[in-house]
């Protein structure tokens, strides 16, 4: 039998409870989460776009809350030991690069056709990119995300999306091979208006592909004549990751 704990927390009690009805009911409406809790319609938005913010749910046209990507993906997941080895491992080289070019930098890994945010630094700056730790993207869209699809072969990258049209997947593919040439991908405002950003994929001891690392900007700060040095750091950077890297298993 369950006992409730002696020093309840009330605000992540509700959270827990949105989160069940999530996945029972699959549609919310904030008077729902409002009348089931007992709680301020204020209350329940707010704890509903922390949801959002966190991709535990998502909010359609009609002002609907669904479930989001972190409860409806179906992808493995790697051993949460390796992954916070990886944290630990890259943790120094992040906070160095953020230090440096004062933006957000984020490591990320690819499950499937997902790019999925392990740890952030977020930036000091006023204006500048949050924490996306939590987050998933699609992995074509993500600047680490590309950058990890660029390491697989051709036919890898058609398996992952085998109902790709084709125009996008030529697309695609064209992309994969410009970053493959220059090491870097690019994402201009390609998963959220108002943020750019520069990736480059990790490699362990074996020259296998483990994670990506990017520097997420306010595209009023992603100038093209920028790129090349936000590529310079990121480059310096992943040199310093892939030495801590070295015996980081496949």
């Amino acid at each position: 039998m369950k006992n409730r704990p002696a020093y309840p927390l009330g605000s992540v009690d509700n959270v827990l409870l949105i989160l069940h009805m999530l996945r029972d009911q699959g549609r919310l409406k904030v008077s729902d989460v409002a009348r089931e809790l007992g709680i301020a319609r204020s209350t329940a938005h707010r704890l509903l776009a922390m949801l959002v913010y966190r991709d535990f749910a998502v909010q359609d046209e009609h002002h609907t809350y669904l479930p989001g990507p972190f409860l409806t993906s179906r992808q493995a997941h790697p051993g949460d030991s390796a992954l916070r080895e990886l944290r630990a491992l890259v943790r120094p080289a992040m906070e160095a690069l953020c230090a440096r070019t004062q933006e957000t930098v984020n490591l990320m890994v690819r499950i499937g056709t997902e790019a999925r945010f392990l740890d952030s630094v977020e930036s000091s700056q006023i204006l500048h990119v949050g924490d996306r730790r939590g987050t998933i993207l699609p992995a074509r869209g993500a600047s680490g995300g590309k950058a990890l699809l660029a390491t697989l072969p051709r036919d890898d990258v058609l398996g992952l999306y085998p109902d790709l049209p084709g125009p996008e997947r030529a697309a695609l593919l064209r992309e994969l091979d410009e970053i493959r040439a220059r090491g870097y991908a690019l994402n201009v405002e390609g998963t959220e208006q108002g943020v750019s950003a520069i990736g480059a994929v990790l490699r362990n001891g074996n020259g296998t592909a483990v994670a990506a690392l990017s520097i997420s900007v306010p595209t009023t700060r992603f100038a093209a004549d920028r790129v090349p040095v936000f590529a310079a750091e990121l480059a310096g950077t992943v040199a310093e990751a892939q030495r801590a890297l070295t015996a980081f298993p496949d």
